[in-house]
């Protein structure tokens, strides 16, 4: 894993993501916070379960389903599986020692955020 800068990656709104092998950040302090930095090892590890492209797929295909459920881009995002496992862990610095495989499953149910 890396942590890159780059203030053109990372999409307006956001202030990072996890793109395999990859963590880009648009401000450079934040590789500095573990919480963080937790949350994206959370995604790349999904993303090496999922064979990494498949996990990409599957996450857009996600986002449009709540999108349409939600009619809201923030509830919708916050509510795909992926995003909800990586936020409910991201204190845990430890979650991905003990992590189960495809855990992310867990989050599939329809619960808001």
């Amino acid at each position: 894993m890396m942590i890159l800068f780059s203030k053109y990656l990372v999409p307006k709104g956001y202030s990072g993501m996890a793109i395999f092998p990859f963590i880009f950040v648009n401000d450079k302090q934040l590789s500095k916070n573990r919480v963080f930095v937790n949350h994206e090892k959370i995604h790349l590890q999904q993303q090496i379960e999922l064979l990494v492209f498949p996990f990409y797929v599957w996450y857009g295909l996600e986002f449009l389903i709540k999108l349409y459920t939600y009619r809201n881009w923030h509830l919708a995002y916050k509510n795909i599986s992926f995003e909800r496992e990586a936020y409910t862990h991201e204190m845990d610095l430890e979650y991905l020692k003990h992590r189960g495989f495809w855990r992310f499953l867990k989050y599939l149910r329809n619960h808001e955020f």
